[in-house]
């Protein structure tokens, strides 16, 4: 079994596979008379195919036994998918980039708390791996017609660890 230790989740290091969604940045200003800072244009949702629209949904999460043994990911062909968290708790983050016969190797991240992330579509991830604790997230994502989910079984699983102390 491979074995990949997350790495803390940055801006810059994860920019090849998506957006990273939190009060970071220089995008940022007042509003409402001053009384509430308004973080501007995080992430970019998208929302293709037949009767297309962009959907805003809650899920609450159970985490899995880590280290995890990663067996799948999956990818979403018609729109992008956001997890936002709504407690300050981080999140395992685990995506591919696209390989000659499917994804390549996954690449792992933990966030800081209250940090979020946004997959662009088309892009392998894993599924929402919250730590230690059941957790809930805004998901913002694609409805409409037609299946907007592929996954792909690895032939040989992954384990995925954190970093030390993360435990």
């Amino acid at each position: 079994m491979t074995r990949i230790v997350a790495k803390p989740l940055t801006r810059e290091g994860f920019a090849e596979f998506g957006d990273v969604i939190d009060m970071g940045g220089d995008n940022h200003y007042p509003i409402n008379g001053g009384k509430a800072e308004r973080y501007h244009d995080l992430a970019t949702a998208e929302a293709q195919g037949p009767n297309a629209r962009v959907l805003i949904s809650m899920v609450r999460g159970t985490p899995y036994e880590l280290p995890l043994k990663l067996t799948m990911v999956e990818r979403h062909p018609f729109g992008s998918q956001a997890f936002i968290p709504l407690s300050p708790r981080p999140f395992l983050v685990v995506v591919c980039h696209d390989g000659k016969d499917g994804p390549g190797e996954p690449h792992a991240f933990i966030t800081a708390p209250g940090q979020g992330i946004n997959y662009p579509r088309n892009l392998w991830h894993g599924v929402l791996t919250p730590i230690g604790e059941v957790q809930d997230f805004v998901i913002v994502d694609r409805g409409g017609d037609g299946s907007n989910l592929e996954e792909c079984h690895f032939s040989h699983p992954y384990e995925i660890h954190l970093p030390d102390g993360k435990q």
